[in-house]
């Protein structure tokens, strides 16, 4: 995992780094980190034009180490305070207006559409925290961000704005930060199978699927198959047994209403529950899930219309807080609106972790950078999706996925967090257009087969 400051836990690194190390030398370690970044986006120094948009503050400070150190490597810089309007023709953009630190708005200087830009530890009118980017917010091709990752990077507008960044270690320490990135090197995460391993070592029951939405469950159901799920039962509510098209998974024949019940009986050798994708919002579909959630002795991933049947969180308070077993909601926007009572807004990681401390469960919450939150306050990220996934079905894979990895013996805020990385990945892999839900499995299990991206 990356770690991920924001900027409370950056200004804590700061302030006691310059008690040990001292101020002076932090901005001559940064000030070259940026200087040393500017020369390969330029190919060296002598002849090239830049300017450097300083402001008042360290960042500012940074940005003039790195006009003098250029400076001596033979370019012509010139150093300006912020505000808008135009800069002087030039072969790149040094911002160092505003730091983590910056609130508010800010219209940023251009030197054109064509000159590159490099921003110094997250760019000038974007939200360290939330990503959220003011509308004349620097847009840079290249981002130097000091000692770690920040929230603003990952999140939101943030993105887009901060171009290919790259974190500089200039002898900042921390204490472990409340959130991190998941990264390929985590699939470490997943421990081999032992010789003498069978399949129901990583059983997994899933109730998914309804007459006329079988497609849900058996994208579920591969997506766990493919996940090193060694056994998966798969029952949908009302539907012939027969008719389930995934030949691994072992179907199973439940009543069209009062189906919790069967489940229940046949959970014993199994290590985990998935429940929702294509399930329906029936009276009989939200009586079944509650009393899943009530009386299952496993970990839950509730998905889909697992999560549309339950109403409001905090109106579920008996139902949620009698549970010793995990339990992993995965919401999109509008699904964590029904939940919530409200959409998670601009700072994506407190509405997670709101919500994952309302329901006590680790909530899953999906986007371009997917929030994973415990009830704990811990927080994974997940940033290798594409716009491939926003395709019907992709989200039914992803369940499959987290509840394999659960059945495996993740912990579910691992398990969640790894499972939606891997899912980015895997899109990665396919079709840039095209890709449609059921490509998936087999790309997923390519990545957790190989260790990640390539």
């Amino acid at each position: 995992m990356l770690a991920v400051l924001t900027a409370e836990e950056m200004a804590a690194a700061d302030a006691a780094a310059i008690a040990t190390i001292g101020l002076e030398t932090l901005i001559a370690r940064a000030g070259r980190a940026v200087a040393v970044r500017a020369l390969e986006m330029t190919g060296g120094g002598y002849g090239r034009r830049i300017v450097v948009v300083a402001g008042k503050g360290h960042n500012g400070d940074d940005g003039r180490v790195a006009a003098a150190y250029l400076e001596r490597r033979g370019a012509t810089v010139s150093v300006v305070a912020p505000g808008p309007g135009e800069l002087p023709g030039c072969d790149l953009v040094i911002d160092a207006a505003f730091g983590t630190g910056f609130h508010g708005a800010y219209d940023a200087p251009s030197a054109g559409p064509s000159v590159p830009v490099l921003a110094v530890d997250i760019p000038s009118g974007v939200h360290c925290d939330t990503g959220e980017a003011s509308p004349g917010a620097v847009r840079a091709t290249a981002t130097v961000s000091f000692a770690a990752l920040k929230p603003g990077l990952l999140l939101g507008a943030g993105p887009e704005h901060a171009g290919e960044v790259r974190v500089v270690d200039i002898g900042l320490g921390f204490a472990d930060p409340g959130q991190h990135l998941v990264e390929d090197a985590d699939l470490a995460w997943l421990a081999p199978r032992p010789r003498d391993t069978h399949k129901w070592a990583s059983a997994l029951y899933i109730v998914a699927g309804s007459p006329g939405m079988s497609g849900a469950a058996e994208l579920s159901a591969l997506g766990a198959l493919r996940s090193g799920a060694g056994m998966v039962r798969l029952g949908s509510p009302g539907a012939d047994p027969d008719r389930v098209a995934v030949a691994e998974a072992v179907a199973r024949d439940l009543p069209e209403t009062g189906w919790a019940e069967s489940v229940l009986g046949e959970l014993g050798r199994c290590r985990a529950l998935v429940v929702g994708p294509g399930l329906g919002t029936s009276p009989s579909s939200r009586a079944g899930v509650l009393e899943l959630l009530a009386r299952a002795e496993l970990p839950v991933v509730l998905d889909a219309d697992g999560l549309n049947v339950l109403g409001r969180i905090g109106d579920l308070g008996a139902e949620l807080s009698g549970r010793r077993s995990p339990l992993v909601l995965t919401p999109h926007d509008g699904e964590f609106a029904r939940l919530a009572g409200s959409p998670p807004g601009a700072d994506r990681v407190g509405a997670a972790r709101a919500l994952a401390t309302a329901a006590n469960a680790v909530v899953l919450l999906k986007g371009p950078t997917t929030v994973v939150a415990a009830p704990t306050g811990e927080v994974l990220l997940a940033a290798a999706g594409t716009p491939a996934l926003a395709t019907a079905g992709t989200g039914d894979v992803l369940s499959g996925v987290i509840g394999a990895l659960l059945a495996r013996g993740l912990a579910p805020l691992e398990a969640a967090g790894l499972a939606a990385h891997v899912h980015g990945l895997a899109a990665r892999r396919g079709l840039s257009v095209g890709l449609v839900s059921g490509d998936l499995p087999r790309l997923v299990a390519e990545v957790l087969s190989d260790g990640g991206g390539r």
